[in-house]
């Protein structure tokens, strides 16, 4: 196995068992034995498990942010679908709440590449919905799509400690409600 093939096992088995159980609830020998790579492999693609950290959630936050928009793009229903994409994701097995909220949380006051990688994933879904918003006639965008993306992470909070995929329809009717009071 190759360098890049064996980052990608690893990275491929992080996201899985990181995702399911936490980042400290896994350790290095687990992901190594999971993923089929070499104890010296491992540490030749990252030097530590912070890095290994870093690596999953920034691949995690691309691929979440690529599959939101391409949903989005898709629908022609602009930041509605946003919500659409949200009552899918909630109902699929396994979903266990927003990754960067959750390792946030675990590590973000001991680890500042796990805290600027949460943040840097909040920043660039408030930029998303922004973006969005501006395709909207409203007044005040940058406050709207600031009240979107609490109305995001809290269905996302909600459907995870509920199991509840329906918190996303009724983030969307409050999403709309906000739309329909802020347009001009």
């Amino acid at each position: 196995m190759d360098r890049h093939q064996a980052a990608d096992a690893l990275l491929d088995t992080a996201e899985a068992l990181f995702y399911e159980r936490g980042i400290q609830a896994v350790g290095m020998a687990e992901l190594r034995t999971t993923s089929g790579v070499s104890l010296k492999r491992l540490y030749q693609c990252f030097a530590s498990k912070d890095e290994l950290v870093e690596a999953y959630l920034r691949r995690r936050d691309a691929r979440w942010r690529a599959s939101l928009a391409a949903h989005v793009e898709r629908s022609g229903e602009g930041v509605l679908a946003v919500f659409d994409w949200l009552h899918e994701w909630f109902g699929e097995p396994g979903f266990r709440g927003c990754a960067f909220l959750n390792s946030f949380g675990e590590l973000g006051g001991v680890s500042p590449a796990v805290a600027e990688a949460a943040q840097d994933h909040k920043r660039e879904l408030h930029a998303y919905l922004r973006d969005l918003v501006d395709q909207l006639d409203v007044a005040e965008p940058g406050e709207l799509a600031e009240q979107l993306l609490i109305l995001v992470d809290g269905a996302i909070a909600t459907a995870a400690v509920s199991g509840r995929a329906d918190a996303a329809r009724t983030a969307r009717s409050a999403a709309a409600a906000l739309i329909a009071a802020a347009s001009l």
